[in-house]
Order: C-alpha cells, then sequence, then structure tokens
C-alpha cells in the first residue's frame, strides 16, 4: 500500500472542528501520516486538548487577522472576513504545502471542509491530488447540489430525492432561502464549492454519514457521477468502532466543562428518564425560549440536564442574568441539572438519558444516533431542519417541535413533544425501536467489514 500523507484542513469553529479531526484520528491509527490544520488563532487555543497520536501532526494558516482590534472589526462582515482568510490563507498553504514536498513524507492529498473552496484550488494548482469533507447529511449536499446553479431558484414544495418525502422551504439549509440574511453569501459560497468540484479532473467527496443511513441521496448523488464515499459517522473510537477505548472526545476542545459532577447526577437517575438539552456552540437561545422550555421542563415532572452556553455578547448577558434569576426562582431542586458545557458523547451514552432535545446540527444527530437516544428536533438555522425532517419523516427517531407565529416553541407543545417521546404511547416505543436499529447500523458501519471502515481503507488505497 502506497505511503499517504494527509493535510487535512478545518474553518475554525467547534462544529467543523470535531469530525474534522476525528477523521485525522482514524486514518492515522490506520497508518497514515496526517497533519491537522486549521488557523494560527484556534490552534493556539486547541493546544492543550489536541489528541496526541503517532503520526498525527499540526500546523496553522493565517486567516489574515493579526491583531484583537483587527478581528473584532473584521468579522463584523462575514463576507469581508472570508475574503481576507481567502488570501492569506491561499499564501500559507502553498507554504504549507511547498515545505511538505520538499521534506521526506510529502503531502499525497489535501482533504478540505466546507467553507474553504480556495484550498482545492491551491491543490489543484500544485497538482495534489484533494477531496472535500462534506460534515453534514448526504441529503444537504443533495439539495445544493441541486440549487448551486446561479438561477436554480426553490419552488415550494420541492421533490429532492425519489422515494424521500416532499421538502417544504421550511425544510431546506436556510441558507439557501432568499429571505435569509446569509443568502446572499452562502449560496455562492456553495456554487463555488460545486465549480471546484466541477474543474477536478478526479473529484471526490468523502460523506459523514453511513450508506445505510441515506442510501437514497448517496444512490441520487451517484447518477450524477459525483464520487461520494460515505466515511461516518465520524465519532470518538470509545463510542464507535470500539478500537480505542481511550479515545472518549473529539479532542481539541474550544469549549471546556469546568466540573463534571453531572456524571454524578446522572448515576442517580433511572435508566432512559433523563431529558437531555443542548444546541451545540453556535445556537444562543433568546430568554423567552428559555423560559417556555424551563415551565416545560419543571411542568413535565421529568428529570433533565440541560447546557446552556454563556455568551461574549453584552446584549445576550443581559438575557443570562435574568435567566438565573428565573432559575433560581424556579422550583427544580433535585429534578434538574443545568451546565455551561459538557461530554455530550459521555452524557448521551448514560444509561439515564431517554430523549435529546436538540438543534438538529449534523454532529448532534449523528452523536443521538450512534447512542440509540430518540430526539426532540429544534432547528434554528443552516442544514439543521433538513436534518430534523429526516429524523422525524424518514427514520422514525424523534419528533419536530412546531413553533408558533413568533417562532417561539411553547411550553404545552414542548410537553407534547416529550409525552410522545419517551411515553408509553405507541409511537414512543416505534420511535425508541427505530433508535435502537439505527444505532445497531452505525455501529456495523464503522466496524471491521462495515461499509464506513471498508471506504476509509479505499481512500488509503
Amino acid at each position: 500500500m502506497k505511503s499517504h500523507h494527509f493535510l487535512i484542513i478545518s474553518f475554525p469553529i467547534q462544529g467543523h472542528i470535531n469530525p474534522i479531526l476525528q477523521l485525522a484520528k482514524n486514518l492515522a491509527r490506520l497508518g497514515a501520516k496526517v497533519t491537522f490544520a486549521t488557523t494560527d488563532r484556534i490552534l493556539h487555543r486547541l493546544q492543550d486538548s489536541l489528541p496526541t497520536l503517532h503520526r498525527l501532526s499540526y500546523a496553522s494558516f493565517s486567516d489574515g487577522q493579526h491583531h484583537e482590534e483587527e478581528q473584532e472589526k473584521s468579522t463584523k462582515s462575514t463576507a469581508g472576513y472570508m475574503a481576507e482568510m481567502k488570501r492569506a490563507g491561499s499564501e500559507n498553504l502553498i507554504r504549507i504545502l511547498q515545505e511538505s514536498l520538499d521534506g521526506p513524507e510529502p503531502v499525497t492529498c489535501l482533504v478540505y471542509s466546507l467553507l474553504l473552496p480556495w484550498a482545492a484550488a491551491v491543490a489543484r494548482d500544485m497538482q495534489i491530488p484533494s477531496a472535500f469533507l462534506f460534515i453534514q447529511c448526504a441529503t444537504a449536499f443533495a439539495i445544493y447540489h441541486r440549487f448551486s446553479k446561479p438561477h436554480n431558484e426553490i419552488v415550494d414544495p420541492v421533490d429532492i430525492i425519489q422515494d424521500l418525502p416532499l421538502f417544504s422551504s421550511s425544510d431546506l439549509p436556510t441558507f439557501l432561502l432568499p429571505d435569509n440574511p446569509m443568502y446572499s453569501f452562502m449560496k455562492p459560497m456553495m456554487i463555488e464549492h460545486m465549480q471546484e468540484l466541477e474543474k477536478d479532473p478526479k473529484p471526490l467527496v468523502l460523506l459523514n454519514t453511513f450508506e445505510e443511513l441515506e442510501q437514497d441521496a448517496i444512490e441520487s448523488l451517484k447518477t450524477k457521477n459525483i464520487n461520494v464515499i460515505t466515511i461516518g459517522p465520524l465519532i470518538p473510537s470509545a463510542f464507535s468502532d470500539g478500537n480505542d477505548s481511550t479515545d472518549k472526545s473529539f479532542g481539541g476542545d474550544l469549549f471546556i466543562s469546568k466540573k463534571e459532577d453531572y456524571f454524578k447526577w446522572l448515576d442517580t437517575k433511572p435508566e432512559n428518564s433523563v431529558v437531555y438539552v443542548a444546541f451545540g456552540s453556535l445556537v444562543v437561545m433568546n430568554k423567552d425560549q428559555k423560559i417556555e422550555f424551563l415551565h416545560g421542563l419543571v411542568e413535565s415532572k421529568r428529570p433533565f440536564l440541560w447546557v446552556i452556553r454563556s455568551s461574549s455578547s453584552s446584549s445576550d448577558s443581559v438575557d443570562e442574568n435574568e435567566t438565573k434569576k428565573m432559575i433560581d426562582n424556579s422550583d427544580i431542586g433535585e429534578n434538574g441539572m443545568i451546565v455551561e458545557w459538557c461530554a455530550q458523547m459521555g452524557v448521551l451514552s448514560h444509561k439515564s438519558i431517554g430523549c435529546f432535545v436538540t438543534h438538529c446540527g449534523w454532529n448532534s444527530t449523528l452523536e443521538g444516533l450512534i447512542c440509540g437516544v430518540p430526539f426532540i428536533c429544534c432547528p434554528h438555522f443552516a442544514d439543521q431542519p433538513t436534518n430534523a425532517k429526516l429524523v422525524e419523516e424518514v427514520w422514525g427517531t424523534g419528533v419536530r417541535a412546531r413553533a408558533n407565529g413568533e417562532v417561539l416553541i411553547e411550553r404545552e407543545e414542548f410537553k407534547k413533544c416529550l409525552d410522545v417521546v419517551m411515553g408509553e404511547g405507541d409511537r414512543g416505543k416505534e420511535m425508541r425501536r427505530n433508535a435502537l436499529k439505527w444505532r445497531g447500523l452505525a455501529l456495523e458501519a464503522v466496524k471491521e467489514k462495515g461499509s464506513s471502515y471498508i471506504n476509509l481503507k479505499r481512500v488509503l488505497e
């Protein structure tokens, strides 16, 4: 087998770093030389939590922001920041690749991810093979591919993929909708991604999913002559293939739990009884929604673990102070615990967890699936509505909480969802059976002789 050196680059946010770093670890364990790279500032923040693994090393590139005041000024314009990252990142990537080519183990493949299409152009100019690691679901990729043509607009409802239900505009990635604030930036970005694939003589797309989960979407992409390979779920080994019992976290943590007393608290709760509420690293819930959720949880009389992440925004901090007062005045007692951050895979795999209330980011969706936990889906933006559609109508492992006209999930709606998912009705029982079924299939996919394991070996060969 040819000795490979993969350079894998990540956009500098937690939701991208997690699956990309896991892929780096998986490839290194299979004997490949791997270099994981992200921006200078973020790699510096990650350095104390990065995994140490034979054949895995780290590099960084500039995003064009040299001072804190420049960072603050530039990030006010997402397009401005991305343009500067493209300029500086391309220059730095050329340097990293050139140094590699002059060394004993030159890079043989560049793996780039979402929001970094310029990396593909650099690799092509330097005649280095590249692969696009798509870290959302295959269905989302099929949707982006369909609407990546400049004049291909959305007509409601949409027949995206044969054998899947019709998608309404509320089920599509929000960035594709013209009234979304990110539309003018994200649609051109996805068009650029698809154009880079078209320019590649041997385009390769790595998908963080598994064949059994999204067979229809994957087959539809293959009919369009897109070389897609499923290599997921990209989940720490201790919770997936079981080959490394010490691999219990993704590593590269931008958010760190100060305490882990919540595990002792979970140990005191009955099996499948706890409602786990967490909305990832980007979603910040407003005060009104927190109030509705808190009342719904308390009135449901079910034990709950709720992650409420602190915000750096001054306006949000006012909400946080009011929320803390509200929580202090509520009758939670020993029935609930609120934390700022937690080890999510450890929590989801705990026997006490009976339901996952989630924003339906793809990472969280896969983590819930591989742990066999049913969902209450509360999508906010990006691919989250698409994931929620699949959870509820295709895989049958959860329900989507419906917001009112004020885009608020009211406490009665929330309690109704809890009763469905965790209750003894036929629908809840079926969801829990389906959750266990998909858990089994996910585990099979990543273990030796499984579809994703075999596909990853193909990438090496």
